[in-house]
């Protein structure tokens, strides 16, 4: 890896605090788009790299069948490397300064029922001991607080606050926020501490939620659980700690919650982020609508 990728990679971990799953994604797509321009162009050097080259990037990976969600994302790595050689003076303007996004039709994510839910947290048969609480109060935590898996994985001990009801979290851009959490979860949290003290090795003490061997979680461990204990009682094709965020959020509003209350909960940085839950609400609307208005009692 030359000085230039290697002092981006660095920039990512330790100033912007990215994941190493996200900064290792950024790596890949870095390395496939020097690959295509060594090859097809002779070029070594991504400094000197102009936009018609990035656009033929672009059509080879389209003709090629890659969705463009997943160009997009490909970009989105180059954007950042580019902005980065600008912020360190290697450029003065970057190749991709110009360029919009393809766009990409939005999915639409399912959430959990209410139904499946409460089967989940009620009605499965857990472990015994350590583990079952845990995975308990994992996906618990999930459904009443929305935080992101990212956040549940690095959610410090000391960051959980029962005597307040609140946990601290940190979020995208290393932004901070409070959730306050519902007083149901208060023993749960209680048992999996007591629990917890009886791991005989911690090597990640300073996190909240370990293993059995005493490390911190990540992201496809926890993905395992969610996807394990869901594929009970949901045939959705998805389920993921995603889901039931956005589970989280659409079970709000279905209820009444203020949108800007919930953009709150969620971390959003704008309101255009939350409305992306808003469309199963909008079901639930529709039905107190058509029960309710004159026009449609006739």
């Amino acid at each position: 890896m030359d000085n230039s990728k290697q002092a981006f990679r660095d920039y990512l971990l330790l100033e912007k605090h990215y994941s190493l799953h996200t900064v290792n994604g950024y790596g890949k797509d870095l390395l496939f788009f020097e690959t295509y321009i060594k090859n097809e162009f002779e070029q070594e050097d991504l400094v000197a790299v102009n936009y018609a080259q990035v656009r033929s990037w672009i059509v080879t990976l389209v003709d090629a069948g890659i969705s463009n969600s997943s160009v997009n994302r490909k970009i989105a790595s180059l954007k950042s490397y580019y902005k980065f050689l600008l912020k360190t003076k290697q450029i003065d303007i970057s190749p991709l300064l110009k360029h919009k996004a393809l766009k990409s039709p939005k999915k639409i994510q399912i959430p959990f029922s209410e139904k499946e839910v409460d089967l989940v947290l009620n009605q499965i048969q857990y472990k015994d001991g350590f583990e079952g609480i845990r995975d308990k109060l994992i996906i618990d935590l999930f459904y009443t607080t929305g935080i992101r898996r990212s956040e549940l994985i690095n959610l410090l001990l000391s960051n959980v606050n029962i005597s307040s009801g609140a946990i601290k979290v940190v979020g995208k851009r290393n932004k901070e926020r409070i959730i306050p959490l519902l007083p149901i979860l208060e023993n749960q949290i209680r048992l999996y501490l007591s629990e917890r003290a009886n791991i005989e090795q911690i090597k990640d003490k300073e996190f909240f939620f370990l293993t059995a061997k005493g490390i911190k979680l990540n992201d496809s461990f926890v993905y395992r659980i969610i996807n394990h204990y869901f594929s009970h009682v949901s045939e959705k094709v998805k389920k993921s700690p995603h889901i039931l965020r956005h589970t989280f959020a659409t079970h709000l509003l279905n209820n009444g919650a203020d949108i800007n209350s919930v953009k709150e909960l969620l971390g959003h940085s704008s309101l255009a982020s939350t409305q992306v839950y808003t469309h199963s609400s909008l079901a639930e609307l529709k039905k107190v609508y058509e029960k309710a208005h004159p026009r449609n009692q006739k």
